[in-house]
């Protein structure tokens, strides 16, 4: 399923960028284009779809229990695994694209107040003829402070520090947690010695959904004054995650069970299907208010999907369910 989902991801990344070439998109607004044509809200969307088709009384999925015990495993692990790609390698380039307008404003300016600069080359000159004779004990040591000099540049680096954002983070400890039995034990089971700070963070984390949700209304009203959107663009972003990204996913799918990658539980296979039919995330609205930049554009963005969505995510439901039954 984390494979699916970095595949689902570099598609839409790959789509979203030749939509960038066709549109002629602004500079500050690529790594928007490009964020909502890849990433998707499959851990809140997959939370509502599957256990609401697993509670109905001919559910194709068999019992409901099971169905709604696979089915919500199966939102939580597209959840954090689709955290991890948004505030990892879309963060860093929404975050780069942004930086382009202060970029290029800096290039003006300081082609604009440039003065000649004094270049002095009697350093080189005077030292020209000096060399240093090797000692060994002093190159062993210099390669030892090389190697310690650059793994502390690594750890401290800005891109590091883009990659494992609190998100990351978070998502990194929650698969650790689920996946060793001692801690799952002494944390999540409802007898855990430490049950209440599962429940404290799940808390917590419940205020999250709501709280992205009114960030973005909050900037939609400054959207539909004045967005920057072209309609060619939000067209070409609508095509994009409601044709051609489900009808790869089947192709993906398909190709995947062609190999024996995917088992034959039809539940899990139209998992698979429907995390390529779902929306923008709306994490990519926490990180344009973050950014500073384009919240007003991605909220008219995710208005336009989401009506769009009524519709095509109900034709799409039910034809994967045709497709894996």
């Amino acid at each position: 399923m984390p494979v699916n989902i970095f595949i689902s991801c570099a598609i839409g990344s790959l789509l979203g960028y030749i939509l960038v070439k066709i549109t002629k998109t602004p500079p500050h607004l690529k790594g928007l284009v490009i964020a909502c044509s890849s990433a998707a809200n499959l851990g809140n969307m997959l939370m509502i779809i599957l256990p609401a088709l697993c509670e109905e009384t001919n559910s194709p999925f068999g019992d409901s229990s099971t169905c709604s015990a696979y089915g919500e495993a199966y939102a939580s692990l597209s959840l954090a695994a689709q955290a991890i790609y948004v505030w990892s390698i879309l963060y860093s380039i929404m975050r780069t694209s942004a930086n382009s307008i202060v970029k290029e404003t800096a290039e003006i300016l300081s082609e604009t107040s440039a003065e000649p600069l004094l270049v002095s080359h009697s350093s080189s000159e005077d030292n020209i003829y000096q060399v240093d004779l090797p000692d060994e004990g002093n190159q062993r040591m210099s390669t030892f402070g090389k190697m310690k000099q650059c793994f502390m540049t690594t750890i401290r680096s800005k891109s590091l520090k883009m990659i494992f954002t609190p998100a990351t983070i978070a998502a990194i400890v929650g698969f650790i947690v689920g996946i060793v039995s001692p801690f799952r034990k002494a944390l999540v089971d409802d007898s855990a010695p430490f049950h209440v700070i599962y429940s404290s963070i799940d808390l917590i984390g419940e205020a999250g959904i709501p709280s992205m949700t009114l960030v973005v209304g909050a900037n939609l009203l400054k959207g539909l004054k004045g967005s920057a959107v072209k309609t060619s663009l939000l067209l070409g972003i609508l095509i994009i995650r409601n044709i051609l990204l489900p009808v790869s996913g089947i192709a993906v799918v398909k190709a995947a069970m062609h190999f024996g990658l995917v088992g034959s539980y039809s539940l899990y296979q139209f998992t698979l299907l429907l995390q390529y039919a779902i929306p923008p995330a709306m994490n990519i609205g926490t990180i344009l208010q973050m950014i500073g930049t384009g919240e007003a554009e991605f909220s008219v963005v995710m208005l336009w999907n989401y009506v769009v969505a009524a519709f095509s995510l109900t034709l799409w439901t039910a034809f994967y369910m045709w497709l894996v039954t």
